[in-house]
C-alpha cells in the first residue's frame, strides 16, 4: 500500500530544497481547460488524462504535469528570467493494472531564461542528480536531444509534406519508424492506399465520390478532395535518397557514452549539415554539465531517448531510473523552448525543467533502510 503522507512530505520537501538553490515556489491550478491540451497533444491526450465537462467552462482535464501551468502562469507576467519550484499531486490514467498509480506527487523546477540554455540545461539536470544523490539514491540516467533528430527531419531532401509527416509522429516511434520505412522505400503502401491511388489513377477525386454515396462520415467533399490530391502527390515523390536514409536511420539507433557520441556525431555531420548547430549545442551542453561535476565520458546518450514522452521536449532531454526495468523514470525532463511560444500566444522564453516521483523516490529510499 501506498504511503501518501510520506510522498507528499517528501515531494514538498524536494521542492523546499529547490527554492533553496535559488527557485520560487508556485502553485498550479490542478483543473485546466482541455482546449489547450488538446491543441497541443491531439486527441491522444484523451487516453493519458481524466476529463470532465463542466457547463460554464467546457472541458477540463485534471492535470497530467505541471509544466504546462507552469508555462502558462510565466508567460502571463512571470519575471524574465525566473526559476520556479513546485509540488503536488498529477493525473495519469494507467492503461495496464498493476501498481503504478493514478494519482502521485511531482516535485519540480523549471528555468525560463534567454541566454546561456545548455547551461540551464546542466543546471536542472544537476541539481536532480544532486538531491537524488543526497537522499542516498545512486540511479541510471539517461540523456538524449529530441533537437538533433529534428534537425535531421528537416534537412531532409524531399517534400515539405513528408518532413512534416515524420515531425508530428516524432515522439510515435513505430508510426515515425513505418513511415520512414515507407518514404526510403523499405516498404511497400499499405495494402489499402495502393488500392485506392489505384483507382485515383483511373478516374478523379470528383468521380469515386460521386461513386461512393450517402456521405456518413464528417469529412466535407472539399476535405476528401484535398486528402485525395495529397495522397497522390505524395505517391508521385520519389524516395529518400539512400545515403539521407541510411544516416537517419544510424542516428536513430545511436547509443553511446556521451562523448563518444558526440565524436560520432561529428562525423556524419559533413554528410548530414543541417544538424550541425544542433550537434554544436550538443557539445557546448557536455561542456556545462562537465562544469556542475558531471561525467560526460561516460554518462550514457541515446539518440532517441525521450520520444515517448508527453509531446513539448524539443531539445535536451533526460531520465533517472531504477535497476528494475518495470519502474518508470524516478526523474526525467527536458528542454521545451516550442511551447513557450504557443502558450504566450506568440511570445517566447527559452526553457527547461525536470521532475521527481516522489513517491517512486521514497519507496526506493525505504527499499535501501
Amino acid at each position: 500500500m501506498r504511503n501518501t503522507g510520506q510522498e507528499r512530505v517528501l515531494s514538498d520537501r524536494l521542492a523546499a530544497w529547490f527554492t533553496e538553490q535559488g527557485a520560487t515556489l508556485v502553485e498550479a491550478d490542478i483543473l485546466l481547460p482541455a482546449e489547450t491540451l488538446l491543441d497541443l497533444y491531439g486527441e491522444d491526450i484523451r487516453a493519458r488524462a481524466y476529463m470532465t465537462l463542466d457547463p460554464v467552462q467546457g472541458e477540463m482535464m485534471l492535470r497530467p504535469d505541471f509544466t504546462v501551468p507552469v508555462v502558462q502562469q510565466h508567460m502571463a507576467g512571470g519575471a524574465d528570467p525566473a526559476t520556479y519550484a513546485y509540488s503536488g499531486p498529477v493525473f495519469r490514467k494507467q492503461t495496464h493494472r498493476g501498481d503504478r498509480p493514478s494519482e502521485y506527487h511531482q516535485a519540480g523546477i523549471e528555468i525560463f531564461r534567454r541566454d546561456e540554455p545548455e547551461e540551464s540545461d546542466a543546471r536542472v539536470f544537476a541539481l536532480i542528480d544532486s538531491v537524488l544523490r543526497e537522499n542516498g539514491l545512486s540511479l541510471r540516467p539517461v540523456t538524449g536531444d529530441i533537437g538533433i533528430l529534428m534537425a535531421a527531419v528537416r534537412g531532409l531532401a524531399t517534400s515539405d509534406r513528408r518532413k512534416q509527416a515524420l515531425l508530428r509522429h516524432i515522439w510515435r516511434p513505430q508510426r515515425f519508424r513505418a513511415l520512414l520505412d515507407r518514404f526510403s522505400g523499405r516498404a511497400p503502401l499499405p495494402a489499402a492506399r495502393k488500392h485506392l491511388l489505384d483507382r485515383l489513377a483511373k478516374g478523379s477525386p470528383a468521380d469515386l465520390i460521386a461513386q461512393a454515396g450517402t456521405f456518413t462520415g464528417l469529412r466535407s467533399e472539399e476535405e476528401i478532395m484535398v486528402r485525395a490530391q495529397a495522397l497522390t502527390e505524395d505517391a508521385q515523390t520519389p524516395p529518400l535518397n539512400a545515403p539521407e536514409a541510411a544516416l537517419l536511420y544510424d542516428l536513430l539507433s545511436l547509443q553511446a557514452p556521451s562523448r563518444a557520441a558526440l565524436h560520432h556525431l561529428r562525423g556524419i555531420a559533413p554528410m548530414l549539415p543541417a544538424i550541425t548547430p544542433a550537434v554544436d549545442r550538443f557539445a557546448a551542453r557536455l561542456d556545462a554539465l562537465a562544469a556542475q561535476g558531471i561525467a560526460t565520458e561516460t554518462l550514457p546518450f541515446e539518440a532517441s531517448h525521450g520520444r515517448t514522452s508527453l509531446e513539448y521536449y524539443d531539445g535536451f532531454v533526460f531520465s533517472f531510473h531504477a535497476d528494475d526495468p518495470a519502474l518508470p523514470p524516478v526523474a526525467s525532463g527536458g528542454r521545451y523552448d516550442a511551447l513557450t511560444a504557443v502558450l504566450g500566444q506568440g511570445r517566447s522564453i527559452p526553457a527547461v525543467g525536470g521532475v521527481i516521483r516522489a513517491g517512486l523516490m521514497a519507496r526506493l529510499m525505504g527499499n535501501q533502510s
